[in-house]
């Protein structure tokens, strides 16, 4: 049973740091695409940054510059580092796995919440 958890989120002022990581366990990751979502409240959840286990990213344009997407193929993890967090970040984020190949393949962690206030 695949299962994903997540750690690092928190609160933190405009300006400020976090670093999320999720660590998969519980299948073999090495043809899967791993990453994170978030979800403001009322908004729909939105991809943040995605990697293959090759290497490629893909970011969305509010993360690019300020964020960083990192993984350990060897310990099914993958970590988002933010940094120049600003209050519209304030989110749940949310890990996320899916296979390059199958479609229905996927899993999502429980979420961690992210608060950018001051």
């Amino acid at each position: 049973q695949v299962q994903l958890v997540e750690s690092g989120g928190g609160r933190v002022q405009p300006g400020g740091s976090l670093r999320l990581s999720c660590a998969a366990s519980g299948g073999i990751f090495n043809q899967y695409i791993m990453g994170w979502y978030r979800q403001a409240p009322g908004k729909r959840r939105e991809l943040v940054a995605v990697m293959t286990a090759g290497g490629t990213t893909n970011y969305a344009g509010s993360a690019k510059g300020r964020f960083t997407i990192s993984r350990d193929n060897a310990k099914n993890t993958v970590t988002l580092q933010m940094d120049s967090l600003k209050p519209e970040d304030t989110a749940v984020y949310y890990c996320h796995v899916r296979s390059s190949t199958v479609i229905s393949d996927y899993y999502w962690g429980q979420g961690t919440q992210v608060t950018v206030s001051s």
